[in-house]
């Protein structure tokens, strides 16, 4: 159940939020407890700045390998 919806399968809402706050947590290195006092908006900023900075890598690692490929 948890690994289809990392996968993006449907989850129930507690474990979206659950997902959440391991995600913001584990990234930013703060307590789970932090996040839950987070204003919802900010979480929701925060994850979208995460999902575009781990894009934004994948992308970059993508340029490498294609260079490095000869």
């Amino acid at each position: 159940m948890i690994k289809r919806a990392i996968r993006g399968g449907n989850a129930s809402p507690e474990l979206s939020s659950q997902l959440i706050v391991y995600t913001l947590a584990t990234t930013f290195s703060i307590s789970p407890m932090e996040v839950y006092k987070m204003p919802a908006s900010l979480v929701k900023d925060m994850l979208s700045i995460h999902k575009e900075v781990k894009l934004l890598e994948v992308e970059e690692m993508d340029k490498i390998q294609k260079k490095h490929k000869v």
